[in-house]
């Protein structure tokens, strides 16, 4: 799951909530998440929703209640790294091409994830989402 899902998911102004929660009760499967995705997930939801908000979200990440953590190895990052490099025609961030590394490595089927970066990838997103 990618930081914008986990927003989108908290925000009830987001545009994309109603997709995304919809999207969210649909999927049966266990959500996987990364720590780079934990990172940048908790801090946004600090900085826009508030420190609760933020505390709450990390608390049950940590928790793995909601999604499984998935650590991003060093292998992990070295691979996310060529891709960020490769791909400069293209406004994939780090955390997102770590995310692109993580979803081969586990083979996972589907991201829940915003945006066209993950389909462009050439990964399966969610129906609804992206």
């Amino acid at each position: 799951m990618d930081t914008g899902a986990w927003y989108a998911l908290l925000d009830k102004k987001d545009p994309d909530h109603a997709r995304v929660a919809d999207a969210f009760r649909a999927y049966r499967s266990r959500l996987v998440t990364s720590n780079h995705v934990f990172d940048e997930a908790v801090t946004l939801a600090r900085y826009r929703l508030g420190s609760g908000v933020g505390h709450k979200l990390g608390t049950e990440l940590r928790e793995q209640c909601v999604a499984r953590v998935e650590r991003v190895t060093p292998k992990d990052e070295a691979a996310a790294w060529s891709i960020f490099e490769q791909r400069r025609d293209k406004r994939y961030s780090f955390t997102d091409c770590t995310s692109f590394v993580l979803v081969q490595r586990l083979s996972l089927p589907v991201c829940p994830a915003i945006g066209s970066d993950f389909r462009s990838f050439g990964l399966h997103c969610l129906p609804g989402l992206s």
